[in-house]
Formats: structure tokens, sequence, C-alpha cells
């Protein structure tokens, strides 16, 4: 839903001044989504499906941090 919203709302815009920054932004909205749904699944899982979550929820927040981590550094050499 953010993310739809802002692809809509900034692509052709933001894609002419800066494709890097536009898709490290774009990753980091989709993949915070991805957290939250993973978070959600988590707390109606069940059984074996509560392992797979909790390694989903690990790998993504993982991949999130860097990606954030990525972003505070390109914004620091501007």
């Amino acid at each position: 839903m953010v993310y739809e919203k802002f692809v809509k709302d900034n692509s052709s815009d933001m894609k002419k001044k800066d494709d890097a920054k536009v898709d490290l932004m774009t990753c980091i909205i989709k993949t915070r989504e991805d957290l939250i749904t993973a978070n959600n699944n988590f707390e109606f899982a069940d059984g074996d499906l509560i392992d797979y979550y909790l390694y989903q929820i690990k790998a993504t927040q993982s991949k999130y941090n860097y990606l954030l981590k990525k972003a505070k550094q390109s914004r620091s050499s501007c």
C-alpha cells in the first residue's frame, strides 16, 4: 500500500534526479512492508509455521537494517 503510493507519486520525478536513491528507498519501503507482514503472520502461526516465520522475520529484519545503513551512508556522502 505505502510502496505503491510512493512509486506512483514519486517515480517519474525522482527517477530523473537520482535512480539509485529512488531504488534504495523503494526497496526499504517494500522490505518494511514484508517485515510487517511476517510479524502479522507469526501472530497466527501454529506448529512448524512458527519456526518458518521466525526465520523470515530475522532475515527480513537483517535486510531492513542493511538497507537503512546503506541509506544513511549514501546520505552522509552527499
